[in-house]
């Protein structure tokens, strides 16, 4: 950058436009009329692609990496679901990651917290795993939703006999985007029980979702939709479930909100963008912001659906697109 004073000098003497971008150049400055691409256009790009992850391989590949790798060394672990587009190798959409995570029985996935928002869903567990959220112990059984928002204190363990599995979802792309990223680890790595109870706000168990959505309206598909009251607690994301009978379709939908849905239940078809597959449970789908996309069940099915939507409802920059 040209020392203060010179600048202005500089820009007097130039010659011609080759003169005025060089110096604007040096300067950090791009002419607004003479832009390399588009700051605007018409509507969203399609940048991030739509993508299907399937359960029954990650099993595979995690049990394989169990082999090797422990929780000593990887804290985590996990298989994060990224989007190939440019050198991201992290995002599942832009705003929002997903992973599938192992933890082995005798294992203790050491305490830390962070800034970023984060969930899990849990697929396939036996009786002795648990989390353990700001002192506060909590079962981990299949189907449940657990909650550990923002700063909490969190770590994992196994007590049982099996293998435990689960998907995480977190916010840390919109914590990337945004900069308020804060990551710290708990001294000694263990945090204390202080309490076990029975039921917490940050639990959604697969009893009670299963007796809320059956108490919603089904729509003219037969689809029935529960959003979970989880917002009080993680205000970026919104949580929900689709209840399709078997032959039930969403209809073409399409919204600026990206999404990541997980089955929990069921077999069907997706077709997001040009993207065009089958499902079983456990799997995952990532739905890019603005792509149109359907799902149909092929049985009875349950999905399970994590979107950026609430901070794009904040910020104005929501929109539901048309549905052909």
């Amino acid at each position: 950058m040209s020392p203060a004073g010179t600048a202005a000098a500089a820009f007097r003497d130039a010659r011609n436009f080759d003169d005025l971008y060089r110096l604007f150049a040096v300067n950090r400055y791009t002419a607004g009329w003479h832009k390399k691409r588009p700051s605007l256009w018409a509507e969203p790009t399609a940048d991030f692609q739509p993508l299907h992850w399937r359960y029954r391989d990650a099993v595979v590949a995690l049990d394989r990496a169990g082999e090797w790798i422990g929780i000593d060394l990887a804290e985590r672990r996990n298989l994060i679901m990224y989007n190939p587009i440019g050198d991201n190798d992290y995002a599942t959409v832009r705003t929002v990651i997903s992973a599938y995570q192992m933890i082995k029985p005798d294992e203790y996935a050491r305490t830390h917290r962070h800034t970023p928002n984060a969930l899990r869903l849990i697929l396939d567990a036996e009786p002795g795993l648990y989390t353990v959220v700001e002192g506060v112990k909590l079962p981990m059984n299949a189907g449940d939703v657990l909650l550990t928002p923002n700063w909490c204190w969190h770590s994992h363990y196994n007590e049982g006999r099996q293998n435990g599995y689960w998907l995480d979802f977190l916010d840390v792309p919109l914590v990337h985007l945004l900069g308020p990223m804060f990551y710290e680890q708990y001294p000694g790595g263990t945090q204390p029980v202080t309490s076990q109870p029975n039921s917490h706000p940050f639990v959604y168990s697969r009893a009670w979702v299963e007796q809320q959505i059956a108490k919603e309206p089904a729509n003219r598909n037969g689809v029935r939709h529960l959003a979970l009251p989880s917002r009080e607690y993680i205000p970026t994301l919104e949580l929900s479930y689709w209840k399709m009978p078997k032959g039930a379709t969403t209809g073409v939908c399409r919204s600026t909100a990206s999404r990541v849905f997980a089955a929990t239940a069921g077999a069907g078809r997706a077709s997001v963008g040009d993207l065009h597959t089958e499902w079983l449970r456990g799997d995952v789908l990532a739905v890019p912001s603005w792509m149109r996309f359907e799902i149909v069940a092929s049985d009875d099915a349950m999905l399970f659906e994590v979107s950026d939507a609430p901070a794009l409802q904040l910020l104005g920059f929501y929109r539901d697109g048309a549905a052909a």
